[in-house]
């Protein structure tokens, strides 16, 4: 079955960084789509990145404003995503999800179906 496992959460002060991750099993990594997405409390939950299977196409949201880093590593069946110049604003569960297997729908929000549990990002003094 599909696992995906996100870790490295945590608090950060306004202006650190921040590096996520999620694991992925139960399905074949290197030929799906995969996005990041978060949830603040009392909001619902909202797209932040996604990468296509070939790792070649990113999409960001526009609260990220180049200050965020989608990666993959398919050898480590691991998405990544590096957070720079973090905000209050920020602070969420972040959680990454499994889309599609087609290469044009790395952008759709719509295609994301699977969850991870988690992890808590908290950007504050």
């Amino acid at each position: 079955q599909v696992q995906l496992v996100e870790s490295g959460g945590g608090l950060v002060q306004p202006g650190g960084s921040l590096r996520i991750s999620c694991a992925a099993s139960g399905f074949s990594f290197s030929d799906y789509n995969v996005g990041w997405f978060r949830q603040a409390p009392g909001k619902e939950r909202e797209f932040v990145a996604a990468i296509a299977w070939r790792g070649s196409r990113m999409y960001y949201a526009d609260f990220v404003e180049g200050r965020f880093a989608i990666s993959r590593d398919n050898a480590k069946k691991t998405v990544y995503l590096e957070m720079n110049s973090l905000k209050p604003e920020d602070t969420a569960v972040y959680y990454c999800a499994r889309g599609g297997t087609m290469y044009t729908t790395v952008g759709d929000r719509n295609a994301y179906g699977y969850w991870g549990q988690g992890t808590q990002v908290t950007v504050s003094s």
